[in-house]
């Protein structure tokens, strides 16, 4: 059953002069409890795609459906309670508060939702589990490594129990190993949790750890094929 469907979704930027479409005419799905990679070139509209998914821009023409609902249609207030339950966002650059604990950070999302101090105290402690940090719990951000870093922000991104995990190239400032040691997290969540995952990734070997590669180009579909780690 499809969690997403994109029908006829085009993106354009720019005025009357000089536009930039990096998306056009897309029609994409992808079933719940899919882990599927975004590849392509520099331009091609991966990330442009990520945030129409999880709600950040819009499109210009198109539909973008989540669970049933057309996001686009929905007014500001509205898509951000919507994005706020349902959509987890990891960044390549981590984006954590360097004055917050990895505790701290963790809780971020969960001061938009209402919840009890005890109803969120259970929460980031079953996320920071979840990535292995437990015993990191109190460290501010420049007292872990960058992998540390990446999976606090993970814990973050799941912390709210949401529909959807979106990651913009979660590797991309990380060595090889720990690269590897962060991508198993990814698919285990997909795997072990049920967690409907999507990666932008430039790194083919990055790419294998999903069950699906899709490629864009120009801002449209060229390919699709399974992947496995």
């Amino acid at each position: 059953m499809s969690l997403i469907e994109l029908r006829g979704v085009t993106k354009t930027y720019g005025g009357t002069t000089e536009k930039v479409t990096p998306l056009e005419d897309l029609d994409f799905a992808i079933d719940a409890g899919e882990f599927v990679a975004l590849m392509g070139p520099s331009g091609s509209g991966k990330t442009t795609l990520l945030h129409l998914l999880a709600g950040i821009d819009q499109p210009t023409r198109g539909s973008v459906s989540i669970g049933g609902i057309d996001i686009a249609q929905l007014r500001a207030r509205e898509l951000a309670r919507w994005r706020t339950r349902h959509v987890g966002y990891v960044f390549q650059s981590y984006n954590l508060i360097p004055v917050l604990t990895a505790w701290e950070n963790v809780e971020v999302p969960l001061l938009l939702l209402p919840l009890s101090k005890a109803d969120r105290a259970a929460k980031i402690a079953l996320a920071l589990a979840a990535v292995g940090l437990t015993d990191r719990a109190h460290h501010l951000p420049r007292q872990l490594s960058g992998g540390q870093q990446q999976r606090v922000a993970i814990a973050r991104a799941i912390v709210a129990d949401p529909t959807l995990l979106l990651a913009d190239e979660p590797t991309g400032n990380l060595d090889r190993k720990v690269a590897s040691a962060t991508l198993e997290l990814l698919q285990r969540l997909n795997r072990e949790f049920g967690k409907t995952l999507v990666m932008v990734t430039h790194d083919p070997a990055a790419a294998r750890y999903a069950g699906r590669i899709v490629e864009l180009d120009k801002g449209r579909l060229v390919a699709a094929g399974g992947a496995h780690a």
